[in-house]
């Protein structure tokens, strides 16, 4: 299969050309992606809903991270970028049901397996309003190991410093059946993709206006 190629960017987001993923993150190039948190509302309680990357994936494997998020491909456009939810989780939506959050800027370096990487992302972050129960949901295999939903409040107090652990429940995908199977997780946050922890508490505060 080909390798992924991404429009690739200087620091004040000139176009340089196209790069494979691999050149991507190892030259450090700068490329877009596409973020986007799923959220619901039960009585007076919000919720969110996180995912488990694989643990085979180039960068942060085995985290928990954003619900769905993904690079642009080359010559894509944010609203083509929005596949992700689909191909990631099988949700379907449209362009007009995200609720934009903003636009931010990481610059991480890590190793994996040995091979260092320098990750420079330009990200479009949306939430969705999402009642798709967690069982219903269509986990692309070589992505997301697991989704997993807690309440919003208490995420948001993980991150600020005041809880040291929060209970969540999610499914899990089975890598020989393909199959989802029920859990249960208490969560802390240095298991989240590394990031400065505002960057999780500034964005979850802003679900709270979605509706």
């Amino acid at each position: 299969m080909a390798e992924e190629l991404f429009d690739i960017y200087d620091e004040q987001l000139r176009p340089l050309g196209t790069a494979t993923r691999a050149e991507t993150h190892a030259q450090g190039y700068w490329h877009r992606t596409f973020h986007c948190w799923l959220t619901r509302r039960e009585e007076n309680r919000r919720f969110v809903r996180f995912q488990l990357r694989q643990a085979s994936k180039d960068t942060n494997p085995g985290c928990f991270d954003i619900t769905a998020a993904g690079h642009f491909a080359a010559g894509e456009t944010l609203r083509e970028a929005m596949r992700e939810l689909e191909e990631e989780l099988g949700v379907s939506a449209s362009f007009e049901q995200l609720i934009p959050l903003g636009q931010i800027r990481e610059d991480a370096h890590g190793e994996v397996n040995g091979k260092p990487f320098i990750d420079r992302e330009v990200s479009d972050v949306f939430a969705l309003v999402c009642e798709v129960p967690l069982t219903e949901l269509k986990l692309q295999p070589e992505e997301v190991a697991g989704v997993y939903e807690a309440d919003l409040d208490e995420l948001i107090a993980m991150f600020e410093g005041s809880l040291s652990e929060v209970s969540a429940i999610g499914v899990e995908l089975d890598a020989q059946s393909g199959q989802l199977s029920r859990v249960s997780r208490l969560v802390q946050a240095n298991q989240f993709v590394p990031r400065d922890y505002s960057f999780y508490a500034n964005v979850l505060q802003a679900l709270h206006g979605c509706t």
